[in-house]
């Protein structure tokens, strides 16, 4: 077990006072006179707060600051040289963060709270928050004592100071326990692990802690030097498994077959970030969820990204909703349209003329934008939350971003919104249960696991607005901008996304689809369209797993 060492006496306290300052010296026995005569009070000019009400000495805090930032940032020379025992403090600095595996602590002094010893000393509280390496944060109050020394000042080293509790007979251990995790199971007991589901590896750790079993514990005890005894605990990482459920596994909504079409799909994305949500469209149970590449950020359920125009379901249910536009009325569909900047579309083509059918499938940006005086300000922002769960606060069983659309802040922000741009933010998560919610007209909490809390207030979509709605994502299948998945069997509807980034990047390509009861929502990064680079990997995944899962 690793342990601090160091072994080191703290030097003992100088009584000797702070010299009065320059500009003091000349009126030195007349200030010790006043200060008689007003009762004893400290003589202005001498000791660390020699300026009354102005604080400790500026020299002395900058000191203390530029100690803690030099530890903090691994510089333990430059920290050491700051102090009355250089070489005795590095010994220990170093002891103290290699043998608790702390790595980059956070030190902040209590500026405030200085305090001044009879000994001309200044005391500098600080708050250390100690990072232990894979378990946790150990945090605990201590104080930099500070003296002059050659005409500056200088920590005066100590091993307290370092923690209050070191000292010349007692020390800290850092005591690691592992224990093997309960197994992560998928919807029908087959066991996932993170070498056959790469995706998941990020997500079986806290799945299975969050079930309140396994995974790293520890603690930092305070032990006698000469014994080894444990003294007290000082910091305790970690959850002990229950034993009641410590060997039984958890079981979650994933689909192994699924899973594995979708990792697979995935290399459909040549090699660009993309992330992958399918789920049940009648309980909103994730049977797929993949990320490329699988380690890291999980941009599947907690990225943020402007949905671009598969966020048009949305803004159609919406017009749908207020009788403001029928499928077969003609909304003209022109290359650009300004509103407060120009907007056009994808590679500026124009249909005049055209149905709002026509506008849908082919995913007319100016067409959109065009009916943004039908909806009220907030509308959009509504309707997302009221229907579709937008914005609400989900609870899957793993971490999530669950959306924001904000009302606009003028008509170029709204113009945007209408297409999924400007301050709209979703992920393949959200645009999977957007998809489901659209072509079934409700509403439910997605899950990754049984029994979550569903704090979420929707209403359903009228059946009107959920045929409207399904007839024009099948048309874009069949006669749009999603005819990659033409060939596949089955009813399948569908929206492509294209979605602005910045002028330094491409853009990123979206699909969502739907087939029976599952449905879809993918992204690629700098995909530059949706049927080009994410409509190949739904077509991946959908040609590889049955219609409709058990």
């Amino acid at each position: 077990m690793p342990d601090l060492m160091p072994d080191a006496p703290h030097l003992a306290s100088s009584s000797r006072r702070r010299r009065p300052r320059n500009g003091v010296r000349a009126v030195a026995a007349v200030g010790v006179v006043l200060a008689v005569a007003a009762g004893g009070s400290y003589a202005a000019g001498f000791g660390p707060f020699a300026r009354g009400d102005d604080g400790p000495d500026p020299a002395a805090m900058k000191q203390a600051r530029a100690f803690l930032a030099d530890w903090a940032a691994g510089r333990l020379p430059s920290a050491a040289g700051r102090t009355t025992e250089p070489g005795k403090a590095q010994e220990v600095l170093q002891s103290f963060t290699a043998g608790l595996d702390i790595e980059k602590p956070k030190l902040t002094a209590a500026d405030d709270d200085v305090k001044e010893g009879e000994d001309g000393t200044l005391g500098v509280p600080f708050t250390a928050r100690m990072p232990v390496t894979g378990l946790g944060t150990w945090t605990y109050e201590s104080e930099l004592p500070l003296r002059e020394q050659d005409g500056g000042w200088k920590v005066d080293w100590r091993l307290s100071l370092v923690h209050p509790r070191l000292s010349e007979t007692e020390k800290f251990r850092l005591e690691r326990e592992e224990s093997a995790p309960p197994k992560v199971t998928d919807r029908e007991g087959v066991s996932l692990v993170g070498a056959q589901y790469p995706s998941l590896s990020p997500l079986l750790g806290r799945l299975a802690g969050d079930a309140g079993g396994g995974g790293p514990r520890g603690a930092v005890e305070l032990v006698d030097r000469a014994s080894g005894e444990t003294v007290r605990t000082e910091a305790s990482f970690g959850k002990k498994p229950d034993p009641a459920t410590a060997d039984r596994p958890v079981r979650t909504t994933l689909d192994a077959g699924w899973q594995s079409a979708a990792e697979q799909a995935l290399g459909e994305a040549d090699g660009k970030n993309a992330s992958l949500v399918a789920l049940r469209v009648d309980n909103g149970e994730v049977l797929a969820l993949a990320n490329s590449p699988s380690s890291g950020f999980n941009r599947a359920a907690s990225g943020t990204y402007a949905p671009g125009s598969t966020w048009k379901i949305v803004t159609s249910s919406a017009l749908l909703l207020k009788d403001a536009v029928a499928p077969d009325d003609v909304v003209d569909c022109p290359k650009y349209l300004t509103v407060g900047k120009e907007f056009h579309n994808v590679e500026t083509s124009e249909h005049p003329g055209a149905t709002f059918r026509k506008d849908f499938t082919e995913s007319c940006n100016t067409a959109f934008i065009s009916l943004r005086g039908k909806l009220d300000d907030g509308e959009l922002g509504k309707v997302a939350r009221t229907y579709f769960g937008v914005g609400q606060e989900w609870h899957i069983g793993i971490p999530t971003y669950d959306g924001s659309v904000p009302v606009p802040k003028d008509e170029t922000e709204k113009a945007a919104s209408m297409i999924g741009q400007g301050r709209v933010q979703a992920n393949p998560l959200i645009m999977a249960s957007v998809t489901a919610t659209a072509v079934s007209g409700e509403f439910h909490q997605p899950s990754v696991t049984a029994g979550n809390e569903d704090e979420t207030r929707t209403e359903p979509l009228p059946d009107e607005v959920v045929s409207q709605l399904r007839g024009l994502m099948r048309a874009t299948v069949t006669d749009g901008t999603a005819r990659v998945l033409a060939d596949l069997p089955g009813e399948i509807g569908a929206k492509t996304g294209t979605a602005e980034v910045s002028d330094d990047q491409d853009n990123n390509g979206w699909l969502v689809a739907h087939r029976g009861n599952v449905a879809v929502a993918v992204v690629v990064e700098e995909g530059v369209t949706g049927g080009g680079s994410a409509g190949p990997i739904v077509h991946s995944l959908l040609s590889a797993v049955p219609e409709d899962p058990s």
